[in-house]
């Protein structure tokens, strides 16, 4: 199976997306808040943020990003102590 690049995730109309995302993303984290629950899957080389509304399950947005840095909200969430000792 050939990786979709980002450009062409981005090109993508919403149902698409939703079926790449289900079908072709590998989920590596969730975190919620009050007003949506978040999931961070990865395509390929790049990371797409689906935020869905808690009330109705819906994706109400996507995000993508290719940079790491965008990662570190969820890096900081993982507890290091239990993996040191």
């Amino acid at each position: 199976m050939l990786t979709m690049r980002l450009s062409e995730f981005i090109l993508l109309n919403e149902q698409e997306k939703k079926s790449t995302v289900l079908h072709r993303g590998v989920l590596l984290a969730k975190r919620s808040s009050l007003e949506s629950m978040v999931f961070l899957f990865q395509i390929g080389s790049y990371y797409v943020e689906a935020h869905c509304n808690p009330a109705n399950k819906a994706i109400e947005e996507y995000l993508m990003f290719d940079n790491i840095d965008f990662l570190s909200s969820y890096l900081d969430a993982i507890p290091l102590d239990n993996l040191l000792n």
